[in-house]
């Protein structure tokens, strides 16, 4: 698949029997995403079987990312299901009420008395009903309404500019990391995190399951998009989520599309992976084509370097799962046939202080001057063709690795296509020439081609990357 940006799906009713799964992986998914918000432990490992059974079944990698649930910062239930808001209306929001009525309903985040004061702005449902704090009495939140409308039980609240104080780890996401752990996720995404810490607390909670998946940093609070908050949580995770719904509602709509193009660009320097998500293609799942403006959203998210485009509840309970992977993938590959290679300039101002970094360089620079076919990194951890897969050279990258676990978490990889290769013994010229024989077997160049390896010694170590050797396919020879 020519497609260098990656496509993660969520799972769900609409997507959850086999004959459907297998159609979405030949469709072109590279990631499916399990939401813990939704359904119980069973679930999600009845979903993990099914997946690696379509992987068997199609010949595809697809890695597995599991999403934390995060804070519930809801109110409670309403006696009637919902209410009707007009403007101007007072309204209680009681941290002791048991069942809502007009005028008043409970609160499923009990500590929001303490974290608002007079003339802060809480915004519910997606700010599609906004409330000015008037005053707080005890446990209870006097509000006025300034856009009204129908609040229904368990809606969100966010407060405009954030501020919020709810652990980013509550006891229902320490639960799911041991599922997570049970059933081998490849990325563990974390919602709602303020700071560094709260993903080392998320990385010290998954290796005490006994796993160790990359971890995603969900940027969806307004303090998290904060310059020094923003690189204290990218260097303590392996990359992050521009979820765009949360952050919108805290930040304001029009931040968004600045503030992703300037995430984006931050987590490429720094080494870091980037999923852009949120309503990418919200109109199929009651449509079979996306809006114009959707086509948009998705070309200008790879055009600005993201490594995947996320979909949501297009592909967990749309009518028209496949159909939209397959829509997503053909935006991806137009827009990824229109973007500039600037390579030269993408190198201006970069300093390598790592072996194992500098030939992952020296390597994009020889196969973007020699054009040459392909660049194929032996690459025990995955390090190596994540660093080349930060700046784009016009040439793809194939990961050949013995270890499994690279081998799915290099699906998220922009431009980066992972397959398997054995090990034969400690001979540097024997593991080339198997190299070779990998790349010949899946397609990806003939006899003639010219390619470019990269490999380390000792053989099988990882973060050894040191060798770099330019190929002539078939030609390889001993010596």
């Amino acid at each position: 698949m020519s497609r260098s940006t990656k496509i993660v799906a969520t799972l769900g009713p609409a997507s959850s029997d086999p004959q459907t799964l297998e159609r979405m992986f030949l469709a072109g998914v590279d990631v499916v995403r399990m939401n813990f918000s939704h359904g119980i432990a069973e679930d999600h490992e009845r979903r993990a079987e099914l997946v690696r059974e379509a992987c068997r079944k199609t010949g595809r990698t697809v890695g597995i990312m599991g999403d934390l649930q995060g804070p519930k910062i809801r109110i409670g239930k309403f006696k009637d299901g919902k209410v009707v808001l007009n403007p101007g209306d007072a309204f209680v929001l009681d941290a002791d009420c048991e069942l809502g009525v007009d005028g008043r309903v409970g609160l499923d985040y009990k500590e929001l008395p303490r974290d608002v004061r007079g003339g802060d702005v809480l915004l519910l449902d997606d700010g599609k009903i906004v409330f000015e704090v008037e005053k707080v009495v005890g446990n209870e939140v006097h509000c006025r309404v300034r856009h009204g409308g129908v609040l229904s039980n368990n809606k969100g609240i966010n407060r405009l500019g954030g501020g919020l104080t709810a652990p980013a780890l509550p006891p229902k996401d320490r639960e799911d990391i041991r599922t997570a752990a049970k059933i081998k996720v490849d990325y563990l995404a974390v919602s709602f995190p303020k700071s560094g810490s709260d993903m080392h607390m998320a990385r010290q909670l998954l290796r005490a399951a006994g796993a160790d998946a990359f971890l995603i940093a969900k940027i969806e609070r307004a303090e998290a998009v904060e310059p020094k908050a923003l690189t204290d949580i990218m260097s303590a995770c392996e990359g992050i989520m521009v979820a765009r719904g949360d952050l919108a509602v805290e930040v304001g709509d029009a931040s968004v599309p600045a503030l992703q193009k300037r995430m984006i660009r931050q987590a490429r320097e720094q080494n870091k992976l980037t999923i852009t998500a949120t309503q990418m293609m919200e109109s199929m799942i009651s449509s079979p084509i996306p809006t114009r403006a959707e086509v948009s959203d998705v070309a200008n998210a790879v055009l600005d370097g993201t490594d995947a485009v996320m979909l949501s509840a297009e592909t967990a309970s749309g009518k028209y799962p496949v159909e939209t992977i397959a829509s997503m993938s053909r935006i991806c590959a137009v827009a990824e046939d229109s973007a500039e290679v600037t390579l030269d300039r993408d190198f201006l101002d970069r300093v390598f202080t790592r072996v194992d970094q500098s030939i992952a360089m020296a390597a994009l620079f020889t196969a973007y001057h020699l054009k040459v076919k392909a660049i194929a990194a032996l690459t025990e951890s995955g390090s190596t063709a994540l660093w080349m897969s930060r700046i784009n050279c016009g040439v793809p990258i194939y990961a050949l690795t013995s270890q499994t676990v690279t081998r799915y978490r290099c699906a998220l990889f922009r431009d980066t296509y992972p397959l398997m290769v054995k090990y034969v013994g400690d001979d540097r010229e024997e593991l080339l020439e198997e190299a070779e024989n990998v790349l010949v077997r899946n397609g990806v160049v003939q006899k003639g081609d010219l390619i470019v390896l990269t490999i380390g010694e000792p053989i099988g170590k990882a973060g050894g990357t040191n060798t770099m050797k330019i190929v002539r396919v078939g030609e390889h020879r001993k010596g």
